[in-house]
């Protein structure tokens, strides 16, 4: 059993409101910071086993959090359910062996993979750019049909929706991460759906390798679910707040200041770990 004192878990509603406005600020991403603060704020790095735990934690938070996202795309009907269906159900079987990977994974060695790839996402983040489309008329006419017609299903579609739904969901389980910077490209590539309709679609594989995953380490006993609870209540004020001041910022700039955090806490990830 573990005990938290009431200091951390108000700190663990904090983390939520940090990444949660964080996600509302510049979209996905966000949740990779769930770890370092779970870790270094709320101070789980204290426990034994603490680099499992909070991966474990951090699994089942941002799979709660993508679900009761995805509510407001399916009422929009921004979501294709047998693309998404694909792609969760194949994917998920990648996130149990990738959670099992990182069950087996020495703690530290963990967290360095970690940092390293926190430090290729914010690199990746940093040096993005929206697409010229976003907003024209093209782009509208390419929601409205998506909107009116699933993508036709073809054999081929489904090998590459498959084939993408394992790999991002074996790289989710295995850092505890929500993927949702790699299932967006992935849904637009392997299954042709526009830039609106897959960030919806990629809410289904969010929340099901994160719950899946948060599972799977809660079977090894390496989860603290309230933790993961009061970090989802407080991303979802966070997530507010931060859209409505995505609504007025230039994105270009927060994009490129968040990716410059992104990679400066995972250097910092690797000083602590003794790796700098």
């Amino acid at each position: 059993m573990v005990y938290l004192t009431p200091l951390q878990y108000a700190l663990s509603v904090v983390s939520g409101v940090l990444v949660g406005f964080s996600l509302g600020l510049i979209g996905g991403g966000g949740s990779i910071l769930a770890v370092p603060l779970f870790l270094y704020l709320v101070g789980l790095d204290t426990m034994p086993n603490y680099q499992h735990i909070a991966i474990g934690t951090t699994a089942l938070a941002v799979g709660l959090n993508a679900y009761i996202n995805s509510y407001m795309h399916l009422r929009r009907h921004n979501v294709s359910p047998r693309v998404g269906g694909i792609f969760a159900g194949v994917g998920v079987v990648g996130t149990l062996i990738g959670a099992y990977l990182g069950h087996i994974t020495p703690g530290t060695d963990l967290l360095v993979y970690f940092s390293i790839a926190m430090i290729v996402l914010g690199i990746y983040v940093a040096v993005k750019r929206e697409s010229a489309k976003t907003g024209t008329n093209d782009e509208v006419q390419r929601v409205v049909d998506a909107l009116t017609k699933c993508p036709r299903l073809t054999l081929g579609t489904i090998l590459k929706v498959a084939g993408a739904g394992f790999a991002v969901g074996l790289i989710s389980g295995y850092f505890g991460i929500g993927g949702g910077f790699l299932i967006v490209p992935s849904l637009m590539f392997s299954a042709g759906l526009c830039i609106t309709r897959a960030i919806g679609t990629s809410l289904i594989s969010v929340g099901t390798f994160g719950i899946a995953g948060g599972a799977e380490y809660w079977f090894y006993g390496e989860v603290i679910p309230l933790v993961a609870v009061l970090y989802v209540i407080g991303g979802i004020a966070g997530g507010y707040a931060g859209t409505s001041i995505a609504v007025k910022a230039p994105k270009d700039t927060l994009r490129v200041a968040y990716g410059i955090i992104i990679v400066a806490v995972g250097i910092y990830m690797l000083y602590r770990l003794g790796v700098l």
